[in-house]
């Protein structure tokens, strides 16, 4: 019965990886333990799948991780020049980060709540919000960035020999006996399911143009594009594309995905052929309404480029403390040296303040306890815990459970915990009398 008996000391100092372990009990065993105690006939619960024990199983660890286990994990990493670091890939919430000096001594760093890393969006002089994906789209000097293509010359055009797009030097684009002929760029990133905002100035002598955007993501067995309005009107259009039509035509997949993405095609469609496009296209802009962001924001990087402002000796002189005492209205969060940080949640990073760069740091931080099968282990201290956790949420999802008697479960998992947490706490006798006669000293101020 001994839980030793196959395990010899000299196979435990031998395996680095079992050192300490009798100290935990897996969750597997919590899992099937608490089968045996609870799960059977003339027992609390008469019948039970295991799946569902190890789901209760499972949120009751994560649950007593986060207040009642010993769970703290910690990284130590330096700061970059960036003054950024990744938050570990099982993070849940810090529990503190310091930096480390050349004795090893543990500096703790402190969050600031006066600043961010706000999302940056480009905007145009007017405000509106952008995110150009064109290049050369006014044509002032040439056609450099944009191909021009025939898709048909065949005899039906009444000028299949006529260069479908030229280049105007008053600054736009002439077309001339354009049918089934386009202008389009390669060099755009259209991704399917994003919505993109098309405008351009038109000029028509006759026939239509239509704007087909590609999706990056078109195969050689399905394209995912859309089509904006046909326009055979002369005039300022602007349009809202969203793409999200896929084919498997053999057709307009060798039409389309050979030229992706952004095509201004004078394809007018239906059963008569229309007439080809003659006039001019200019001013060709389109934006990514689904994100238009800088890389950077402008606060994260006035905030890394300055003296963080715990660093700032006084608001009127140089020296930390004035010796004439004047210095009123102290912040205490900004009365240290240490520097400072913050969490982006947005992008899974923390951000330092300028003093922190090529510091070793310390992050602390909790998990949920359920990253790793090593990991998913519970503490001898906290076992009954477990056991009343996954007892109280079973009787809790469970129909036809009285009031009174689901009150004594919570009441008995209460009992639990708090036996767990005072056990865990690891107070001892002797430090804790160590500690205390150091109150009993006179500290003159």
């Amino acid at each position: 019965m001994g839980l030793l008996n196959n395990i010899t000391q000299t196979d435990y100092y031998l395996d680095s990886s079992s050192w300490g372990n009798y100290q935990f009990t897996s969750l597997d065993d919590i899992i099937t333990q608490f089968q045996i105690a609870y799960v059977g006939e003339d027992k609390i619960i008469s019948k039970i799948k295991r799946a569902d024990i190890a789901f209760h199983a499972q949120r009751a660890m994560q649950e007593l991780s986060f207040d009642t286990f010993k769970s703290i994990k910690s990284q130590e990493l330096e700061v970059p020049a960036s003054l950024t670091i990744t938050l570990p890939q099982d993070y849940v919430n810090y529990v503190k980060l310091v930096w480390s000096d050349s004795a090893g001594i543990e500096h703790i760093i402190y969050p600031t709540s006066k600043t961010s890393n706000p999302i940056a969006v480009n905007q145009d002089p007017s405000g509106d919000v952008i995110s150009e994906i064109l290049t050369n789209n006014e044509f002032d000097t040439d056609l450099s960035d944009w191909t021009v293509s025939s898709d048909n010359p065949s005899s039906n055009l009444t000028n299949p020999s006529a260069a479908p797009y030229t280049w105007n030097n008053s600054g736009h684009v002439d077309a001339d006996a354009g049918l089934y002929k386009k202008i389009y760029q390669t060099s755009t990133s259209i991704l399917a399911g994003h919505t993109y905002r098309v405008s351009y100035d038109l000029t028509v002598v006759q026939g239509s143009v239509q704007i087909i955007l590609i999706a990056d993501d078109s195969t050689a067995t399905e394209a995912v594009y859309k089509g904006g309005t046909k326009q055979d009107t002369s005039g300022s259009y602007t349009q809202d594309i969203t793409v999200n039509t896929s084919t498997t035509s053999t057709w307009a997949i060798n039409m389309w995905s050979a030229n992706k993405n952004f095509t201004f095609d004078s394809r007018g469609g239906g059963t008569t052929p229309p007439s080809n496009f003659v006039g001019t296209i200019d001013n060709v802009s389109c934006y990514d309404l689904e994100y238009a962001t800088q890389a950077e924001s402008d606060t994260w990087s006035a905030y890394k480029g300055n003296t963080p402002s715990e660093n700032q000796d006084d608001y009127q002189d140089d020296t930390y403390w004035p010796a004439g005492g004047e210095r009123y209205g102290l912040d205490p969060q900004h009365a240290q040296a240490n520097g400072s940080f913050y969490m982006d949640q947005n992008t899974g990073k923390i951000h330092f303040s300028s003093n922190i760069s090529g510091k070793t740091v310390i992050l602390k931080y909790i998990s949920d306890g359920l990253g790793t099968d090593a990991e998913m282990q519970v503490h001898k201290f906290a076992e009954e815990a477990m056991y009343k956790s996954i007892l109280c949420a079973i009787m809790s999802a469970k129909a036809n459970v009285g009031g009174r008697q689901l009150a004594y479960y919570k009441k008995d998992k209460f009992a639990a915990i708090r036996t767990a947490k005072l056990r865990l706490s690891n107070i001892k006798l002797e430090e804790l009398t160590q500690i205390l006669r150091g109150k009993s000293k006179h500290i003159k101020h």
